[in-house]
């Protein structure tokens, strides 16, 4: 217990927080089937991982990026890019000039509070938070907050398809929440030829696919949003030097897809830089 306060502390989400992954995994597998509108699909559980296609990139453009932002969720919106950024005591919720990487608009988010994922979704913001099982909701011009949500277990990633709000929490797990009560809608299960995909954070939805980071790798997984299947696998390794980032937590993180020009854009935790890539099949 005074390692885990320790580390908490230091606002590193480590072995604590991949040791609670795994717990959460086991739990969440025993009690799928007892969540209202929770189902589990393992439907691709005997598929060939020779089959599912790789991805490789090409760098379109470069973008300065705020090098102390802890970067847990990204989301571009009619033209705006806005970022939630974690650890306790300096999570913020904001709204980027993706040309400067200037912080235009920030709201403070007050300890205890671990801000994770957001997503916006008919004209209004939803943050996760980590362990506190709490939302935020706001206003996406003003900022202002203007209500909470809870869920059950741990907020990592967030993302919408239009409809529900799409909630991973570190397990193999994609819950889909009616934004009306929050109330799970369905769950889908990722697995890789039986093996589960742990470590899902932050998400993404572009065009019909969930695209997920998976937490501590350089790969984005691609996957089908009505059967947890893998649609693909995206190698993002090399993208940054790691002479540029010093902190072992610097990791790949933060997704965001602009619809209206076909732009997809990723960046990590601490990293000085947004990248705009284009995906390029490799198998």
């Amino acid at each position: 217990m005074v390692l885990m306060v320790h580390l908490l502390l230091l606002g590193r989400k480590n072995v604590v927080r991949e040791a609670g992954a795994v717990l959460l995994l086991s739990l969440s597998l025993t009690s799928l089937n007892c969540q209202p509108g929770a189902v589990a699909n393992r439907s691709n559980n005997g598929s060939n991982n020779q089959s599912v296609p790789k991805y490789g990139y090409e760098v379109v453009q470069v973008f300065p990026h705020d090098r102390n932002a802890f970067t847990q969720g990204l989301e571009f919106h009619d033209g705006q890019l806005f970022e939630s950024t974690g650890q306790e005591g300096r999570s913020s919720l904001r709204r980027i000039e993706l040309e400067t990487g200037k912080v235009l608009q920030k709201v403070d988010i007050p300890s205890p509070y671990f801000a994770e994922g957001l997503t916006l979704l008919k004209g209004r913001i939803y943050q996760l938070t980590w362990q506190h099982q709490t939302g935020f909701i706001y206003d996406p011009v003003s900022f202002s907050k203007i209500g909470e949500f809870t869920y059950q277990g741990e907020g990592w990633g967030l993302a919408n398809d239009g409809e529900s709000l799409i909630l991973s929490d570190g397990t193999n797990r994609l819950r889909f929440l009616d934004p009306n009560n929050f109330q799970v809608r369905k769950t889908i299960a990722v697995f890789d030829t039986n093996m589960p995909v742990m470590n899902l954070n932050e998400l993404e939805y572009v065009r019909g696919e969930i695209y997920a980071n998976i937490w501590h790798q350089d790969k984005i997984v691609r996957i089908d949003p009505h059967t947890g299947r893998i649609t693909g696998w995206v190698d993002l390794g090399g993208l940054l030097s790691r002479s540029e980032v010093a902190d072992e937590e610097a990791v790949l993180n933060g997704i965001a897809y602009d619809d209206a020009k076909d732009r997809l854009f990723v960046t990590g935790k601490l990293w000085p830089k947004i990248f705009e890539i284009q995906l390029k099949r490799i198998n």
